[in-house]
């Protein structure tokens, strides 16, 4: 599990855990256990999650049952319709940094396309250090660096390709309704902004 910010740099990162381990179970580790020290978001900010991830304070997912992707909109020409299709729309916008943050980290380290069968703690190390290195390139370029320029100039309705994992929403840290109305106020904002 990672989290990026809107520079494309990685700002946590949780290595270690199996492919098949659903996202919430690893957010819910990563954000109970303090010896992780992952960065919550402040009072009146929110990360921006897949719905895969329990709508929570400080967590914004999308309008579940609803049209998300950026490929589902473009195929056809249908643009976002009503206030759910909108906001999610926008959502997936932004959020299609963390696949783009992605696609250049395993772009630019082939060691993490073919993984030497090297021992899992060392598997971990090289993520970790990978990412931290990612991070350096894109605080410090020293040159125009292609691989984050192919990124940052690609249709960004290529980003988001995966299908979206569908969770019921459980109030297991709070802010449910609170994270519903904020996310209906955006709704609101957004539509009556394209008016």
């Amino acid at each position: 599990m990672a989290a990026c910010d809107f520079n494309m740099c990685f700002t946590f990162v949780m290595s270690g855990w199996e492919g098949s381990a659903h996202d919430s179970r690893i957010f819910n580790f990563a954000t109970s256990d303090p010896r992780y020290e992952f960065p919550n978001p402040p009072q009146g900010k929110y990360y921006l999650v897949d719905s895969g991830y329990p709508l929570q304070r400080g967590y914004l997912k999308p309008y579940q049952d609803t049209r998300y992707h950026l490929p589902d909109f473009a195929r056809g020409g249908r643009r976002a319709e009503g206030r759910q299709e909108i906001f999610n729309h926008a959502h997936s916008s932004l959020r299609s940094v963390i696949e783009r943050s992605f696609g250049v980290w395993k772009k630019k380290w082939a060691i993490l396309r073919d993984m030497p069968s090297y021992r899992f703690d060392k598997q971990i190390a090289i993520v970790i250090a990978t990412m931290c290195l990612h991070n350096f390139i894109r605080r410090h370029p020293s040159r125009v660096d292609i691989d984050f320029s192919e990124y940052e100039q690609r249709d960004r309705d290529q980003c988001m390709t995966s299908q979206s994992r569908q969770q019921t929403c459980t109030d297991t840290a709070g802010g449910v309704e609170e994270m519903i109305t904020l996310r209906n106020t955006i709704a609101d904002q957004l539509c009556e902004a394209r008016s």
